[in-house]
């Protein structure tokens, strides 16, 4: 929304007023993070607590709506109904982030040394090196943008208004405070609304509070510390009305709006960096100190035995070649690209290459409820017929398929099922949804809790069109929050009396009941006995509405309301409703507790449901692992002591704020955490910024997919977990790439440095080293890149969040390895000099060694873990190609002039070649060695 200067026109409502007026609480800036306190400022109006008049009065409007021309000034002054939003990257922004890396930086300090000593070679392949890992990253990151640019965003919507009494239909863009808008069911609601008029008025504003079910709006006045989600005489922009009709004011447009607050606090937020990032940043820092430590010494022991200077920093060049692994760029990226693209397959877009290791790096995934561990459509899961028989209802969600069974896995008797049907029946006449099958999908319109009856009528037996058909309307009393019941006057035929449906909350439709349809059939009412079994169910977290019918006497009044006719009525049943779990999420959740990632639940439903639903995955076992949204702010500052260890034990939160879900994410983010965070709703966005890795759901808002670093399209948390899963391997690939060339850069940096301690000659030219890469590690590491996940990838504990790419295990590994080829290569050399081969012959020897040593030494980079033997060759018959070819590559190039001139080369014969292999395979028996004895140490 843009505002003009609080201090130019005065036109309309003056600029500062409306926005104390438009509830534009103070924004403070608290540890990176945006807080946002309705509480802190004293001049706020709360809508839902004044009076009508008293808010015509602050608008300066009416039920007759603005003038037109007041209107168009308002529009002026205070801009269009948009939400603020991050316009996407340029393609040059794009190509630009590609070279934000230190490893990078220290690529291009090479290049443009070797440029200024006019090594044109070594500068041209430095320089291609960095320019193919750009165009690599861009294209991924590219296609990904485009992707997430096909989001519709949440606003674009038209709306009927009233102003200065006449109704039209405008862009909702075009709405400004003060105007009346026009609802309906269908509707999306363009602005926060304070409710004027509404009729059977139900809300679906599950993107905002994270609640599934419908809310019914109503118009009185309510208490000034009432929350958001409880402020059922105001609607927020964004939301869906689902039934009924109605009108309201809007109170706040664009960004001032519910909606606009939270996209405010996301584009203010501070995301944290990717895993993947941090680890690379230390990692290219230890690698510069090493590289800068390795050439000083050289140069310096080089000048004190009487090197020119000129010489002494070619050969300081050569060593920065050796050390600096100029393949990890292209290799980390490549792997990244592979990784994302097997997430695509698995249903995980990714945004950015640096998220896609992120999710595999987490340690704990803080997962919105509705929508994401459920299905988001309540569903009938059981039934309680007088006095206490219950059935459960298979099935999920709005498809009319499932069986009926009792609680001990039987199925229903003939008597059972009559009784079972006469619930059913009455359901299907008391009933404004509409659930029919198109196209081979299955269509629903109406109330959540409507169509769910529907579903459950089919599966019993009843067919709700064709009982509705059988059935004459008398009077219908629509479902409102006061009455707390909805109830259908009907005529089965003219003859017969007139009978109603009831349904609605137990204590609104029990004092109408004087009997019970039991097994033993008409029997007087047990109040104990049903509200026992309703308090049951209520206790497991199930919402529960009661159904009875009855008939009377006579004709039906002009007040059909059962406070009027005050009929006799017989106590059906119960049933009790429930957003489900999708069926893989229970699978997903204990993958994510054997790979030893803590998952927790923070949600804007209700304690119970919210309690129940944990506790069926096994996220919580007791009751004192939960913690509400005004228990929350009890806590006080999320700075304090108290607020964090209290957070660190609770594995549920319920009826939270969006912000207060973000300080959640904070929280675990300062302990040190590597969180991930779901969500489809607008109330996720600023929880999904701050996280390390926001996942947003397909299905969801465009807040919330803008928002995140991964959209999951299936919606399902079974992906989520197979994107931590690739995370995982890619991870792991990054780890075998990076062994690889840092070990084999460690071996030419050792086989240099002993070379000049020892007085000898420089053992391979710039040429000859910038050859060896590109024949082994520039095409091996890349392949590498391509290996598959090794078995028990999701068996491991994630790693520590402090812990670098180099752990003691690759430490080890490398140091070993580097060693062994370093120190054997250096006693060929040694040898090859002292038998008084030319220094261009032992060259070419010593030359063809190190590409067989890094040939071999490739295998045992496949896996940290596992012998080089037991890793099939199917898992990457690129990098078994890539061998080979490079390895015919270089014997080719020994036999041709140009390249014998180029490098120095000479061919070599079958026996040399087969004993300078025999040579080479000494770094595999030292790394099985290693890998044996390491594997009865971790055993033991």
């Amino acid at each position: 929304m843009i505002l003009s200067d609080p201090g130019g026109t005065k036109e309309g409502i003056k600029q500062q007023d409306l926005e104390k007026k438009m509830g534009n609480g103070p924004y403070r800036k608290e540890s990176s993070e945006l807080v946002v306190s309705e509480s802190q400022d004293k001049d706020t109006v709360k809508w839902h607590s004044q009076e009508n008049e008293k808010i015509f009065r602050e608008l300066e409007t009416s039920s007759r709506g603005l003038d037109p021309e007041e209107a168009a000034i308002r529009l002026k002054e205070y801009g269009e109904n948009t939400l603020p939003t991050k316009k996407p990257p340029k393609l040059a922004e794009i190509v630009l982030h590609q070279f934000k890396s230190p490893l990078i930086y220290i690529l291009l300090i090479a290049g443009i040394i070797a440029v200024f000593m006019d090594d044109l070679r070594d500068a041209g392949f430095i320089f291609l090196v960095v320019i193919i890992n750009a165009v690599i990253g861009t294209i991924q990151e590219w296609k990904a943008e485009q992707s997430a640019s096909q989001l519709q965003t949440i606003l674009k919507i038209m709306s009927r208004i009233r102003r200065r009494g006449v109704e039209s239909e405008i862009p909702a863009e075009e709405i400004v405070p003060g105007d009346i808008v026009l609802l309906e069911s269908g509707s999306r609601i363009p602005a926060d609304l304070r409710i004027l008029r509404a009729t059977n008025l139900t809300v679906d504003e599950s993107l905002l509070t994270g609640e599934s079910a419908a809310v019914q709006k109503t118009v009185g006045v309510l208490k000034e510390d009432t929350p958001v989600s409880d402020r059922h005489n105001m609607t927020y922009a964004g939301s869906t009305v689902i039934t009924g009709r109605g009108c309201g004011v809007a109170t706040a447009t664009g960004s001032r709006t519910e909606v606009g607050r939270i996209a405010r606090a996301v584009t203010e937020t501070e995301s944290a960096k990717p895993p993947l990032l941090i680890r690379m940043e230390d990692f290219s820092r230890r690698i510069g100190i090493f590289v800068i430590f390795a050439s000083v010494v050289m140069s310096a022991v080089a000048l004190s035995q009487g090197t020119a200077p000129v010489e002494v920093f070619f050969l300081a060049v050569a060593l920065v070649v050796s050390a600096i692994p100029e393949g990890l760029p292209v290799g980390v990226t490549v792997a990244l690209s592979i990784a994302s693209t097997r997430m695509a397959k698995r249903n995980v877009i990714v945004r950015k290459l640096s998220a896609v290791e992120s999710l595999g790096s987490c340690t704990t995934i803080a997962t919105d409820k509705t929508g994401t561990l459920t299905v988001n459509q309540q569903t009938a899961r059981m039934v309680l017929l007088p006095p206490g028989n219950y059935f459960e209802i298979l099935g999920e969600g709005y498809i009319p398929e499932g069986e009926v069974k009792k609680k001990d896995g039987g199925f229903p008797d003939a008597e059972e099922m009559k009784r079972l049907q006469k619930f059913a029946l009455a359901t299907a006449i008391c009933n404004e949804g509409t659930l029919y099958e198109e196209n081979g999908k299955w269509v629903n319109h109406g109330d959540s809790i409507d169509v769910a009856f529907l579903a459950l009528a089919s599966k019993i037996g009843i067919n709700p069109k064709e009982a509705t058909k059988e059935v004459k309307i008398i009077a219908e009393v629509p479902f409102e929050s006061e009455r707390m019941y909805a109830a259908v006057y009907y005529q089965e035929d003219r003859s017969e009396p007139v009978r109603l449906a009831v349904k609605g909350a137990m204590e609104a439709v029990l004092p109408y009941c004087t009997a019970m349809n039991t097994s033993e059939g008409s029997v007087p009412i047990n109040p104990d006995a049903l509200n026992q079994g309703l308090n049951f169910l209520m206790e497991e977290g199930y919402r529960a509405l009661v159904v009875a019918e009855g008939q009377i006497s006579g004709e039906v009044g002009e007040a059909p309301e059962l406070e009027s006719v005050k009929p006799e009525l017989t106590f059906l049943g119960i049933a009790a409703f429930i957003d489900p779990l999708r069926p893989d999420v229970t699978e997903a959740v204990h993958t994510c507790k054997r790979a030893g990632i803590d998952v927790i639940m923070i949600t804007g439903d209700h304690p119970k449901t919210a309690y129940a639903i944990a506790r069926e995955l096994d996220i919580t076992h007791s009751i004192e692992e939960m913690i509400t949204g005004r228990e929350m702010e009890k806590l006080g500052d999320p700075e304090l002591p108290v607020f964090i260890s209290t957070l660190e034990k609770v594995r549920v939160f319920a009826r939270v704020t969006p912000i207060q879900k973000m300080q959640i994410v904070d929280s675990l983010v300062r302990r040190g955490h590597f969180v991930a965070v779901t969500g489809d709703g607008v109330n996720d966005a600023p929880a999904l910024q701050r996280a390390n890795i926001g996942v947003a759901m397909g299905s969801g808002t465009d807040v919330a997919k803008d928002t995140s670093s991964m959209i999951v399209t299936d919606d399902t948390f079974s992906s989520i977990v197979a994107g931590a899963e690739e995370g995982r391997i890619a991870y792991d690939n990054i780890r075998k790439v990076t062994l690889l060339l840092i070990s084999t850069g460690l071996a030419e940096v050792i086989l240099f440095i002993l070379a000049l301690f020892a007085g000898l000659p420089v053992p391979l030219l710039a040429v000859q080293l910038l050859w060896l890469n590109l024949v082994t590690n520039g095409i091996q590491g890349v392949a590498m890149a391509f290996e598959a996940g090794e078995p028990g990838t999701m068996l491991r504990k994630p790693r520590k969040p402090e812990e670098g790419i180099f752990n003691k295990l690759m430490i080890e590994q490398t140091l070993i390895s580097g060693v062994t080829v370093g120190v054997v290569a250096f006693a060929v050399w040694l040898w090859l000099t002292g038998e008084g081969y030319e220094e261009d012959h032992a060259r070419n020897f010593l030359l063809l060694l190190m590409i067989l040593f890094e040939n071999c030494h490739v295998f045992n980079c496949r896996s940290e873990y596992r012998s080089a033997f037991r890793v099939p060759i199917r898992n990457n018959y690129f990098l078994i190609a890539g061998v080979i070819i490079m390895q015919g590559l270089h014997i080719v190039s020994m036999h041709i002039p140009f390249m014998q001139e180029l490098l120095d080369l000479n061919p070599v014969s079958f026996e040399s070649w087969f004993s300078l292999f025999l040579i080479a395979s000494i770094v595999v028996v030292v790394m099985e060695i290693f890998k044996k004895v390491n594997y009865h140490s971790a055993k033991d």
